[in-house]
């Protein structure tokens, strides 16, 4: 006879409402409700027309590998919610809904991008090498493993490729270059809006890929090797993806090394944050 189920919500245990991921369910509540077919491109449209071509081409290089990027995410994140999931987890299932409800809002919002700018054709030319092996390749595999295989060295790599490198690296590098290039000029006053959703959203996608990664160090701290082992081996991906973008880049005013510096400087946040997992009490990060 199998063992009986248990329901947390009704016994004595209830919800941890002092729990991190609990408080991050909190706040994509509050803060995540914001709906991509609100955002006006207008003005985006005018500037678009208006744009230098080489300066557009980058752009559109950079949404396309956004666009493809997101819809990766959005596919690729339900096993480890079902590995959380099988683990009885609550608090954090319940955030890892709202993440996946936000990565497919993410995937929307630059589709409507495009399609007001009216770039509707083929755009997966701009994929270039290394973003293909980390997109098509690395991160289906380390993210469908999980469909199988639930041990936590499968979910710290997995985490480790789609919260401190994919969202912690090429994405928050993807803003700053979205940004860089927009900002000062005060021009696509729509894509920079929703850009700034989309930083928030990911902020709590990382906190929760952070706060995962932390727990299963502590609980094994033989992990940490195996999370720096394979940032290592991803920061070479940072590396190509950024070569590959200044050799097709027609540009002038694009700065390459300025875009590689941030990127440096995202690894080492990552890591410098996960190396003080080793140190902290338990309850001090489930309870952040």
């Amino acid at each position: 006879m199998s063992e009986e189920r248990v329901i947390t919500t009704t016994s004595a245990k209830g919800i941890d409402e002092n729990s991190f991921p609990y408080k991050l369910f909190q706040k994509a509540k509050k803060f995540g409700i914001w709906n991509p077919s609100d955002i006006d491109f207008t003005q985006d449209t005018k500037d678009w027309k208006s744009m230098k071509l080489e300066k557009r081409r980058d752009i559109l290089r950079l949404i396309s590998q956004f666009q493809a990027g997101e819809e990766a995410v959005t596919l690729d994140l339900l096993p480890l919610i079902m590995a959380i999931a099988k683990e009885g987890r609550l608090e954090e299932e319940m955030f890892l809904t709202t993440f996946l409800y936000e990565e497919a809002k993410h995937t929307e919002f630059f589709r409507l991008v495009l399609n007001a700018l009216g770039e509707t054709g083929d755009l997966s030319h701009f994929h270039t090498g290394a973003y293909k092996e980390v997109f098509y390749e690395v991160l289906p595999k380390a993210m469908d493993r999980l469909i199988e295989d639930q041990s936590p060295r499968a979910q710290a790599e997995a985490a480790t490729v789609y919260n401190m490198f994919v969202e912690g690296v090429l994405a928050e590098t993807g803003y700053f270059s979205f940004y860089n290039a927009l900002e000062a000029e005060g021009i696509m006053p729509g894509l920079l809006k929703g850009i700034g959703y989309l930083k928030k959203d990911e902020s709590r996608h990382i906190a929760y890929g952070t706060f995962l990664l932390q727990r299963l160090i502590k609980e094994d701290p033989e992990l940490y090797d195996v999370v720096t082992g394979k940032m290592e081996e991803l920061s070479a991906y940072a590396f190509r993806i950024n070569q590959e973008g200044a050799e097709v880049s027609e540009n002038p005013d694009s700065n390459p090394e300025l875009t590689l510096n941030f990127m440096m400087q995202q690894l080492s946040v990552r890591m410098q944050i996960l190396a003080r997992a080793k140190d902290q009490e338990m309850d001090e990060i489930l309870e952040v």
